[in-house]
């Protein structure tokens, strides 16, 4: 049996990802600080606190398991907030990953899975966009997550790493048996923040932008299914095992909804025609943002099982509806 450390295990990817390590039948160890994660998410394995700039609990932590793999997530993600506070990001996303990536180097540790972000390619010429587009990101999220990409060529040219990086889109779901969700009570991605307006907890929904040089003027994005995400991650696992060579794919569907689209079929769904507001754009926001997704089908045999728009807000809605009950909002 391999054992897995998943770094922000206890979040709303990470936690579904350890869900389905454990149920392929790997031994999972689950770090990560609960600054935005909870312990409730996390369905299998060990779970230890602890954040991944402290080296000396992380090097504890490693020479007490025999770690086959690490699976990374621990990283801040909300594009206006790096806007805002660039520091938080590069002392967290950069500094954090590099720390996390020397103690593996000491703990001679190599096979490495990588939660990257479309938010890499910046406002990309070409749509869909494939894996060997230029990067060029226009948001500290992005530009970090891109420094990790650079740094993890570098140490898979010298031998030191054998990595997967993972290029999200749009994530949104919930585990379809009501399980576990997203549970941050400050979460910003459109679909939650939408089923939350549905649900009474916010007034009202801003649309942040109806100018862009798209159909209806609202961004564009490629939603993906987090349990379809997560599947992409134990492909990525067995793919390295099995001898793979480090690689970068895009994780989407090919396909893309605007801002509007979505918000009309959260309407649908939950039967709640909630208080839409229409404001300016955010800053680091590009119109559109679809994946070239042929890569990953290729190399990984990797295939999607939930790629609807309207089961993506089902079972994201399912998920919120528990959560109130069970969390208290």
């Amino acid at each position: 049996m391999k054992t897995i450390l998943v770094t922000g295990g206890a979040g709303y990817i990470g936690s579904h990802v350890v869900k389905m390590l454990g149920e392929a039948g790997y031994e999972v160890i689950v770090y990560d600080d609960l600054s935005t994660g909870h312990e409730w998410a996390v369905l299998s394995g060990r779970m230890v606190r602890g954040n991944i700039n402290d080296t000396v609990k992380l090097q504890e932590l490693l020479q007490q398991y025999n770690i086959d793999a690490v699976i990374h997530f621990a990283a801040h993600i909300i594009v206006p907030e790096s806007v805002g506070n660039p520091l938080k990001y590069y002392l967290n996303n950069v500094m954090g990953t590099l720390n996390l990536l020397n103690v593996l180097k000491q703990c001679k540790i190599d096979k490495f899975i990588f939660s990257s972000t479309a938010a890499v390619y910046g406002i990309p010429s070409i749509i869909p966009v494939a894996e060997e587009t230029p990067l060029s990101p226009i948001n500290p999220y992005g530009r970090g997550k891109a420094m990790i990409e650079q740094v993890l060529s570098d140490l898979s040219f010298s031998n030191e790493i054998d990595y997967v990086t993972l290029r999200y889109f749009n994530v949104a779901g919930a585990d379809p048996a009501g399980r576990i969700g997203e549970g941050k009570p400050d979460a910003t991605h459109l679909i939650t923040m939408a089923l939350r307006t549905a649900a009474g907890l916010c007034p009202h929904l801003d649309v942040f932008g109806t100018d862009y040089p798209t159909f209806d003027g609202t961004c564009i994005r490629d939603y993906i299914h987090v349990v379809d995400l997560a599947s992409a991650h134990l492909k990525a696992l067995e793919y390295l095992f099995n001898g793979g060579k480090s690689d970068v794919f895009n994780c989407g569907y090919g396909k893309g909804y605007s801002v509007l689209e979505v918000i009309t079929a959260a309407k649908e769904i939950t039967g709640n025609n909630f208080q839409v507001n229409y404001t300016g754009r955010r800053p680091g926001d590009p119109p559109v943002l679809i994946a070239d997704c042929e890569k990953i089908g290729n190399i990984l045999s990797w295939q999607p099982s939930h790629n609807d728009l309207h089961h993506i807000i089902e079972t994201a809605w399912n998920w919120e509806k528990t959560r109130i009950a069970r969390y208290n909002g």
